[in-house]
Parts: C-alpha cells; structure tokens; sequence
C-alpha cells in the first residue's frame, strides 16, 4: 500500500523516524513558534513571491497581537530560495531540521513544490501552498489553498466558449504547471468537439522577453476567420515583455482575448494596462471585491506596508485562508506536532474574502469561488463572471483517462492521496 509515510525501512529508518517525530515537538518547546516563509525574494519569480512573504509577516503580526497561538508567540523565519528550483529543497530542509519550524507557507511555481516534496514527507512537516496548479497530485503534509484545474482553467474555459470563441492558442512557460494544465485543457476542449487543428501549444523559457515571434504567430492562427482566444499560463516576469508585445502588435481583447492564469494585480502593477484593457484573468479572488472581508483586509494591508499603492491579489488570499486554518487546527489539536495538525485540518472551515466560507476537504484542497475578471485601464479587474457556489477542489482530473478513476483521501478509512476507485486499492493506477 502506497501511502505517505512508506519512505521508512528497516530498522535504521525506524530510528530515524525515532528523531524525526521530535521534530514537531522541538518546534513548540521554545518562546515561540516558528513558521517558515518559502518565497522567492530575487530571481525571475520575486515579481509574484516577494508579496506572499509580506502578507505572512502580516498574518503573523495580526495573530500575535490576538496573544499569539498556545499561549506563544508566532515567530516569521524567512528563507529566499531564489526562484532557484533545487535551492527550495535545500532551504525547506533548512527551516524544517535547523530552524525548527512547525509549518512552512511557500512555494509559487509547481516545479519548486515538486522540488520539496520529499523534504517534507521525508522529516514529516506541513506546506501551505497558495497558487493555482495542475492539480494530478495530493500529499499528506502538504495542503492545496489555490485552485485545481476545475477552479480555474475549466471554468475559464467553458467562460470562453460561451463567448463564442472556437480557435485556442494554449500559451506556456515551460514546465509542469502548464504542460500538465495544458493536457487536461487539449483534452476538455476535444471532448467538447474542438478540433486538433483548432487548438495551438506553445512553451517558451522562464524569464522569456523576446516575443515578438511568438506574438506574430497567435495573430496568424487568429486570422482563420473563427474567433480565437489565448489561455496564458505563462508566469513570472515573463508575462511584462508578453503584454508590451501584445499591446505593440495591436492584438486587442475584441480580437483575440487573453485569459491568464498566472497575472494578478501584482503584475499588473508594472504594466502600462491602457493597451489591454478587456483582457482576462480566470481567479478566486481579485482586489476589486465589494465585501466588507475585503475592504477590512485591504485596509490592514495598507496599514501593514505603509503604502495604499500596494495591491492585493488571489494567493495573497490562500494565504490568508491557509494561515487561519493552520491556526484553527493547532487551537483544535491543541499542538503544532505534524501528525495531530494534519488530522485536524481536514473540515476546518473559514472565511474567505469574497463572502463565502472555504472549508478544507480530505484531499487536503479547499472550496472556491471562481471568479472571471477584464483588465480595466487602473490595472484593477472588473469581475464579469462568477460561480454561484464554492466549487471544491479536485485533486485528480476528470476529464484525464488514468486520472478519472482516482480520488483523494487522507481521512480514515482511504487515507490515502491516490486512491482507485475501481481496484478499491491505493497507488493509482498500478
């Protein structure tokens, strides 16, 4: 049986597992608690992470001045793995075995989550992960506060659709975030009837600013005379130079819409947004909500970083909900040990800043709104589409043939993350 927790064997293991499971102990027999901050503060993904660390050290500070959690005092212990995809690993085990850390909030692109992943099966400790992914994965110690697949890029999608669009250019930065995405959406829109010669795939580096040629050759796939629209998954400080070449071939959003997955208000911060208003971005949360959460929210983040220019945006907001249901959880267990936390998370509800409650399921996911949002000319988004409930999160695609069959349940008596409905058995499709 394939679980979680089958890195140990023999008897050596069973020793290092022995000083292993004091580590969640240790974290809470100081003054205070740790929490570690895994989030790019140099490199091609500063331009999105840097935020999510501000945003922690504002939860952090919020709670401490509610008294702290267990009757101590939250301490911040940021590390920046500099959008360096092996560095991550490094500087996980680094808060997890130096610093002692009971839980890490971090992580942006999946190809650094894919990164830790054994660090924190291997030494048994908790990630929050507050970014949108491609979903086909659930971990025990790591809990999924973005969106899956069918609460973003589906629902985009079947946005789309409705508006007409038959031509699709699925456009990507180079790794496992929109390869994977992009195979579950290929698939979606052939079973929808879209033909191959319709669909468009295109990769290009991190970090890419050349792209102009690119550019050139959405235009001509937009020219056939069916209505076409770009599903961006491109992500970093690529997506400036994508925008400014887009505004510089005159590819406006009557003609071919964008839909990004990946470009919020933080991004949109160091664009000229005149040239892309009516473009989309497919989200759970946009800074434009009109809900007293929000406003209260966005008031306390301005107060925070001394500046009401600074925005918020989606991640910033799993963040927030990930942060208060790590708290609930230990209140709940009543300890910041690795284990007894995982346990309690599952069912823990909490307030989002659209108005609805999110609630942790057993496939370590959340429910979501989701929201469809157009550029307007303040780099702000007006929201022109919304669910009319919290969709929960998926951890395995429905619309993928080996991935269909498998759920995702970390609760007795599954407890498991890749559990095949059909053989009743655990390990997918083996």
């Amino acid at each position: 049986m394939k679980s979680g927790r089958n890195w140990l064997r023999g008897g050596i293991a069973a020793l290092g597992f022995a000083a292993l499971g004091a580590t969640g102990a240790l974290a809470q027999e100081g003054d205070t608690i740790k929490v570690g901050i895994l989030h790019s503060l140099s490199g091609t993904m500063a331009i999105s992470e840097t935020t999510l660390k501000d945003v922690m050290l504002m939860l952090i500070d919020e709670q401490n001045k509610k008294g702290g959690l267990l009757g101590k005092k939250l301490e911040p212990v940021v590390v920046d793995p500099a959008s360096d995809w092996p560095l991550f690993a490094e500087k996980a085990r680094e808060l997890i075995s130096q610093d002692k850390v009971s839980v890490v909030f971090g992580c942006w692109t999946s190809v650094s989550r894919k990164s830790v992943l054994p660090v924190f099966k291997e030494l048994d400790s908790i990630l929050f992960y507050p970014v949108q992914y491609e979903g086909e994965e659930s971990e025990r110690n790591v809990f999924y506060t973005g969106a899956a697949p069918n609460q973003q890029a589906i629902p985009a999608v079947d946005y789309l659709m409705n508006e007409g669009v038959k031509r699709w250019v699925l456009e990507g930065t180079d790794y496992v975030y929109p390869r994977t995405t992009n195979k579950i959406l290929e698939q979606y829109l052939k079973d929808k009837g879209v033909p191959a010669e319709d669909i468009k795939i295109n990769y290009t580096p991190f970090g890419f600013s050349d792209w102009q040629t690119e550019v050139s050759a959405i235009k001509d796939f937009g020219s056939a005379g069916k209505k076409t629209a770009v599903v961006s998954t491109v992500n970093g400080d690529a997506n400036v130079p994508f925008y400014k070449e887009l505004a510089n071939q005159g590819v406006k959003a009557t003609d071919i819409p964008v839909v990004a997955f990946s470009v919020g208000e933080e991004e949109l911060a160091g664009i000229d947004t005149a040239p892309l208003v009516g473009h989309l971005a497919a989200w759970n949360y946009f800074e434009s909500v009109d809900t007293p959460e929000n406003e209260a929210f966005i008031k306390q983040w301005h107060q925070f970083i001394g500046n009401d220019k600074r925005v918020t945006n989606d991640p910033m907001e799993a963040h927030y909900i990930g942060f208060n249901m790590w708290v609930k959880a230990v209140e709940k267990a009543g300890t910041t040990d690795p284990d007894k936390v995982i346990a309690a998370l599952p069912g823990i509800e909490q307030p989002n800043l659209t108005g609805g409650v999110s609630k942790m399921l057993p496939n370590h996911h959340i429910t979501k709104p989701v929201l469809i949002g157009e550029i307007n000319a303040d780099g702000q988004f007006d929201v022109v589409d919304e669910t009319d409930d919290l969709v929960p999160g998926d951890a395995w695609s429905d619309y993928l043939p080996d991935s269909k069959k498998l759920e995702a349940d970390w609760t007795d008596p599954i407890n498991c993350g890749n559990y095949n409905t059909e053989t009743k058995t655990c390990g997918g499709t083996q």
